[in-house]
């Protein structure tokens, strides 16, 4: 793909359930890719760009152009807050109350967050489980962070229509988070192989790098 294709593709997807494209927040992931791939489509008008990496952000934020809006998507160590907390517009990777404290705490407002879901219940990745979203929402917020959504990383999947079901359940907690007084949420959820899936199901922002800039590079 190309970032042209990906935005018609994010187009399509919306159009298909009756949603707008604006309604969807694409975040150019440009892990491991150099600064001019990111300058090339900076220049095309784009400004929400992801990393994985908390090393690799700072150091690309502190090159790049000051109105880009810098997701951070990966897990985020607590050693490392202090590298990236004040480049980022958005932490995609609130796992819970200690990684809460420490980007709380800094005596000062910090970047809105998004609690990661562990969809899937997957040993190796992180995220709080399902079942205890509604009340690790709850418990993050009452520390000081201001949570505006949630974030989850489906299991991988043959087909990309496979990964549905994980995306409706994070739909789906986030409905019950609305009637407990919590309207409005993001949802961040969606990559390369399956972001149309994520935005007929009612992804907020999605997360693509490998459809816009290929393979990464290390």
């Amino acid at each position: 793909m190309s970032y042209e294709t990906v935005r018609d593709e994010l187009a399509k997807a919306a159009a298909n359930v009756g949603r707008r494209e604006s309604e969807v927040t694409l975040i150019v992931v440009s892990k491991t890719h150099p600064i001019e791939a990111i300058l090339d489509v900076y220049d095309q008008g784009h400004r929400d760009f992801g990393e994985n990496r908390a090393q690799e952000l700072a150091a690309k934020a502190a090159e790049l152009p000051d109105d880009i809006r810098w997701h951070m998507v990966g897990p985020l160590q607590r050693n490392k807050v202090r590298l990236i907390r004040d480049a980022v517009a958005f932490l995609h990777s609130m796992d819970g109350p200690k990684l809460a404290k420490a980007w709380a705490g800094a005596g000062r407002p910090s970047p809105p967050a998004l609690l990661q879901v562990n969809i899937g219940s997957e040993s190796q990745k992180f995220g709080v489980e399902p079942a205890e979203a509604v009340a690790s929402f709850d418990a993050v917020q009452g520390l000081g962070v201001d949570l505006v959504g949630l974030m989850a990383i489906p299991p991988n999947v043959a087909e990309p229509d496979q990964a549905r079901q994980y995306f409706r359940h994070l739909r789906e907690i986030r409905d019950e988070l609305a009637v407990n007084g919590r309207p409005g949420l993001e949802l961040s959820m969606g990559m390369s192989n399956d972001f149309g899936i994520a935005v007929e199901e009612g992804s907020t922002m999605i997360r693509v790098g490998r459809a816009i800039f290929g393979p990464r590079l290390g």
